[in-house]
């Protein structure tokens, strides 16, 4: 369990000053933890992990797409502590495809693949495939889709510091499959407002969550979601997007990677005073090495 110790991690203040609001924005750097296992990646296997070693598993499965950097997190877990990995991916026609990049460094890291159609995964979670797939590999341990599970959020419980507890009012993070979210809601203080971005079309995300939390300070804006979860934006981004994140990370502001997590729409002034009254101090979150995508056209009228 070394390699989960040690962690490097940091809270960098955002330049926000051009709006002239009197709101001080942080975002909180956890790609720094790892290159390859970072952020929320990193949180939802530690406990996994630990749990796999436990019950002395002898092959670790898990569920994704053909881009899913949860999959590349799992393969290079598996490489470091020589565990034998099997990937779940959506899509039979990619049986006898090139593989992309990221499935290539995955493969490169040991992984294995069950490429399965998209009728069949979208029964990933049920009781009935989960049973078929400890029968055929036997003494495995089954991680879900994004690492949420008990296992991951108590991982993602550990995300906010106690100084992140007594000086954020409002925390804002993208949400996936709910893990990070359920995490960050079950370790914040009562007093503090955790704020959502769906990066999905995820109709019962709510209910996914509820099983994991039982306070009620958050909320989940989904509007504009694109359902795109794991693809590459870079190309998409425009000119006045890039200039608006210009003015926010200054001049550094192009080592941020525009990826998936990137569409979380960061706090308009409006959606999060209708959620925490007179907001001071707000913490965003991110994973990798990335900021914005689908700005939203608020935060330039702020």
């Amino acid at each position: 369990m070394s390699f989960f110790y040690n962690i490097k991690t940091e809270n960098v203040s955002l330049d926000f000053s051009y709006l002239n609001q009197d709101l001080k924005f942080y975002m909180k750097r956890e790609d720094l933890i790892h290159p390859i296992i970072s952020g929320n990646k990193f949180r939802k296997l530690k406990y996994n992990l630990k749990e796999f070693k436990k019950n002395k598993n002898s092959i670790l499965i898990t569920f994704g797409g053909a881009f899913s950097n949860h999959l590349l997190a799992v393969a290079y877990l598996g490489k470091v502590e020589r565990i034998e990995t099997l990937a779940i991916v959506r899509g039979e026609e990619l049986r006898n495809s090139k593989l992309n990049s990221t499935l290539k460094k995955c493969s490169d890291f040991g992984m294995n693949f069950d490429f399965i159609s998209r009728e069949k995964y979208r029964k990933r979670n049920t009781n009935e495939y989960i049973l078929e797939l400890k029968n055929k590999y036997k003494n495995s341990y089954i991680v879900p889709e994004g690492g949420t599970n008990i296992s991951g959020i108590k991982g993602c419980e550990e995300i906010l510091t106690e100084y992140d507890k007594e000086f954020f009012d409002v925390v804002c993070v993208p949400v996936g499959s709910g893990g990070t979210f359920s995490g960050l809601i079950n370790s914040s203080l009562s007093d503090q407002k955790i704020l959502g971005f769906s990066a999905l079309n995820n109709s019962n995300i709510k209910e996914v969550i509820n099983r994991f939390v039982k306070k009620n300070n958050w909320k989940i804006n989904s509007s504009g979601s694109k359902g795109n979860f794991g693809a590459n934006w870079s190309s998409q981004i425009k000119k006045d997007e890039l200039a608006i994140v210009e003015k926010i990370c200054g001049k550094n502001f192009k080592k941020y990677n525009f990826t998936k997590q990137s569409k979380k729409k960061l706090c308009s002034e409006n959606l999060i005073k209708n959620f925490c009254e007179n907001p001071k101090k707000i913490l965003s979150w991110t994973n990798k090495k990335i900021f914005l995508k689908y700005l939203p056209k608020e935060i330039a009228k702020l």
